[in-house]
């Protein structure tokens, strides 16, 4: 198998990075709500959200965080170079617009490592990917004319899916299947030309969510060697959402592919220990990109794959160099763990979620981000007594983290039936030690008797009736 590197990093926080991130620039969301929670990034964060430290202030809207591996990827910008020739020649050709090229840093690319520096080289440059075959339909006619075309052919039955041959593949070769590994040349643009997606070598499992539904439609229609234009209506890209910045709503997109090579995804336990993690943090990416969209079944899905990659069985039985790859992986298997469990809160898979931080605490019994999802799904469940002890031990680890204090407040008032009666007042961080049981303060009540209020205005009513009469009775 070709080993795979992560091209470009999806903005956090949002990122997928947004999360921003996506990806990878990572962002603090603002409070919101004590329960909700953000998934995992490369640094701690605020408890629920935060992708910045652990000492941070719990984020209560929950976002997953992008953990970008530095080192691994980097966003691929294409930039606009000035070439006089191309222009003159531009300035000839009036009918043809000219292609623009933006940064398509939200794409998380799967790239050989052996030609990365080359890829992205090549990447950089204006020239198109397909030189002798700029025809009209790739330069300069609409998305409408193409779609009312009919040398071009229907992927789909809706007819939102449309490729034209530009070469065909060799002949008798196989067509590529759900499940297997392709790599594939393509460039994408939208309608005015402007370029959005470049590649010379993506690699992607069809059928793992690692690209859009257009490309793996189409690449299992494709034959080897095959060269062909793809249109793609928004519904089979980006959709409602689009991809920031690049990519507007709605946008219907126009792909130049080959297919470059056809085999069989590889069992993770045949590849190195380097190359299972480099494939878990392209797919943990991929899952914080999906959860920025709030499609968070498809997160889901990333982020159990990502965690497949992590095994460190060993089939010829020698155990030995097991208990080394366990402590390489395991904190990769955190910050995945962590991540679906905010996803599946976000599902309303409580029990899933809280086997899933379950299996966080069993890795890293002290991670507060576990501890406060664990203690927040057993007091739901009416788990009082299991929910305290484990919001305390989160408190002791992060006593200025809100969502934890004004979580410990809803489970006080739970056990107290509800009622006021009792309230839950953080103490100052400096205060707490080993005993960090919260304060239980009686809630302020009146004071019975009368009030000096109804006597002061009792004595001035009378003195004021006094005075009437006398005066009354003077004039009589």
């Amino acid at each position: 198998m070709v080993p795979i590197a992560l091209c470009s990093e999806m903005d956090s926080e949002p990122c997928c990075e947004d999360n921003k991130d996506p990806l990878v620039e990572r962002t603090e969301p603002e409070e919101r709500d004590a329960t909700s929670e953000l998934a995992d990034k490369d640094g701690h964060t605020e408890l629920p959200c935060g992708p910045a430290g652990e000492s941070q202030e719990t984020c209560e809207n929950e976002r997953a965080e992008t953990e970008s591996c530095a080192g691994e990827s980097k966003s691929t910008e294409i930039k606009n170079p000035t070439d006089p020739e191309r222009e003159a020649g531009e300035t000839e050709c009036k009918g043809q617009r000219k292609l623009r090229k933006t940064n398509s840093w939200k794409m998380v690319r799967f790239q050989d490592p052996s030609t990365e520096d080359e890829v992205l080289e090549r990447d950089s440059s204006a020239e198109s990917l397909f030189p002798e075959y700029a025809m009209e339909e790739w330069t300069s006619s609409t998305f409408e004319e193409l779609f009312m075309k009919e040398d071009w052919q229907n992927i789909t039955d809706d007819r939102l899916l449309k490729k034209k041959v530009l070469e065909r593949g060799v002949s008798c070769a196989p067509q590529p299947t759900w499940g297997q590994e392709v790599t594939v040349k393509m460039q994408c643009v939208l309608e005015d030309r402007t370029v959005v997606e470049k590649d010379c070598k993506l690699v992607f499992v069809i059928g793992e969510g690692d690209v859009n539904q257009a490309l793996e439609e189409c690449v299992i229609s494709m034959q080897k060697g095959e060269i062909t234009l793809l249109l793609a209506d928004s519904q089979y890209a980006y959709g409602l959402l689009g991809r920031e910045p690049d990519i507007p709503a709605w946008a219907p997109l126009l792909y130049q592919l080959q297919l470059l090579d056809i085999r069989e995804k590889p069992d993770p336990l045949t590849l190195p220990v380097a190359d299972r993690i480099r494939i878990s943090n392209q797919k943990r990416e991929r899952g914080n990109f999906y959860f920025q969209r709030e499609e968070y079944s498809m997160a889901v899905r990333a982020y159990c794959m990502a965690l497949d990659m992590l095994t460190t069985g060993s089939r010829d039985g020698n155990d030995g160099g097991v208990e080394a790859e366990e402590e390489e992986v395991c904190d990769y298997r955190v910050k995945c763990l962590n991540n679906l469990a905010a996803s599946q809160l976000k599902l309303e898979q409580y029990k899933e979620a809280l086997h899933t931080s379950q299996d966080v605490l069993t890795l890293e019994p002290n991670n507060v981000k576990a501890l406060f999802r664990t203690g927040k799904i057993l007091s739901d469940m009416a788990e009082y007594k299991e929910a305290m002890e484990v919001l305390k031990k989160a408190l002791k680890l992060e006593p200025a983290t809100k969502a934890i204090h004004v979580e410990l407040s809803k489970l006080v008032k739970r056990q107290s039936g509800g009622n006021d009666t009792q309230e839950w007042r953080a103490k100052p961080a400096e205060m707490l030690g080993d005993n960090i049981a919260p304060f239980l303060i009686p809630s302020k009540k009146k004071p019975s008797g009368i009030s000096w209020k109804f006597i002061l205005g009792a004595l001035v009513v009378a003195l004021g009736s006094l005075v009437t009469s006398v005066i009354l009775t003077a004039r009589n």
